[in-house]
């Protein structure tokens, strides 16, 4: 008996989109693209699972208790107290893998809030919510997917004293989000790889006024966000990694259309005024995806 007040649960989560340009590490939003998790608590070896995945990843994801929701769901539930049961889970998969839509942290979300509602704790009392976000975030290693994910919206991500923090806002409603996805794949850890240990001090201090200016945009002046979104730290430095990707970024900020990397890559995030984007933007090798902002963040579907 695993002592869990809790049997099964099913929950949404969506994907995000972060740095947003000029944020790195510290901006996110929450996008309209979503997985769909259902955890049960069975008979077993404890620690044990058994996954069964539809849609991204169907193909290449563990299908047992290594698999990333069962490990963040076990070690959640250590968290708050409860060994680990043996689980059965059922994965409906939307979000790209490996393409900068944050779907490891969506998955990380995921089984973050599995444990809480198995545990019977509301995850949206604030107490709760600050456990949770830092559980997300410190496999991440920084909050701003994580952050998206759990709150929805857009969020403004931090680290203080060995815990990760994040506030969330309501976008602008003219804010349209849309995602240029290729096939291509990246990795976070390669893409982080390329990034100088130091960037002089102009880039710095440029990059602090885009990304406050990028606050006020996000949620206040949509107008602004072609310059808010500008970039000097991260994007033009991991160029070598996805050439196609950097280049529709300058060629729609060229065209007016505030435009950055969206995460570690390859996807590129557009933020258009008035939703649409100009006729010459034709990006061959990208399938373009309207995703409005997902206001909802996470949330528990279902609980017995």
């Amino acid at each position: 008996m695993t002592g869990l007040p809790v049997s099964a649960v099913r929950v949404k989560v969506p994907g995000s989109t972060a740095n947003l340009g000029s944020g790195f590490d510290a901006l996110g939003m929450a996008l309209s693209l979503h997985d769909n998790v259902s955890v049960r608590v069975v008979d077993g070896p404890p620690g044990s699972a058994s996954v069964q995945v539809e849609g991204e990843g169907a193909d290449s994801v563990p299908t047992d208790e290594r698999h990333l929701v069962v490990r963040v769901v076990h070690k959640t539930l250590a968290e708050l107290g409860f060994p680990a049961p043996a689980l059965r889970l059922h994965c409906e998969n939307s979000i790209p893998h490996a393409r900068g839509l944050g779907s490891s942290a969506a998955a990380t979300v995921a089984g973050v809030a599995a444990g809480f509602a198995l545990a019977g704790i509301d995850l949206r009392d604030n107490d709760n919510a600050e456990l949770a976000l830092h559980l997300a975030a410190a496999r991440e290693g920084h909050a701003d997917n994580a952050a998206a994910s759990l709150l929805g919206g857009f969020v403004v991500a931090w680290q203080e004293s060995g815990r990760f923090r994040a506030v969330r806002m309501r976008p602008h409603p003219d804010v349209s989000p849309i995602a240029f996805v290729p096939q291509a794949r990246s990795a976070t850890d390669v893409t982080r790889g390329l990034l100088p240990e130091r960037v002089p001090h102009a880039d710095a201090a440029f990059a602090a006024g885009r990304a406050a200016l990028a606050v006020h945009a996000m949620t206040r002046a949509p107008e602004l966000l072609l310059a808010a979104t500008a970039d000097r730290l991260h994007q033009d430095y991991r160029e070598s990694a996805w050439p196609d990707t950097i280049a529709l970024v300058h060629r729609l900020r060229e065209a007016g259309v505030a435009a950055a990397v969206s995460g570690a890559g390859p996807t590129v995030l557009a933020l258009p005024t008035g939703g649409e984007l100009p006729a010459e933007i034709a990006p061959n090798g990208f399938q373009a995806l309207r995703l409005p902002v997902d206001d909802a963040g996470v949330q528990i579907v279902e609980q017995v």
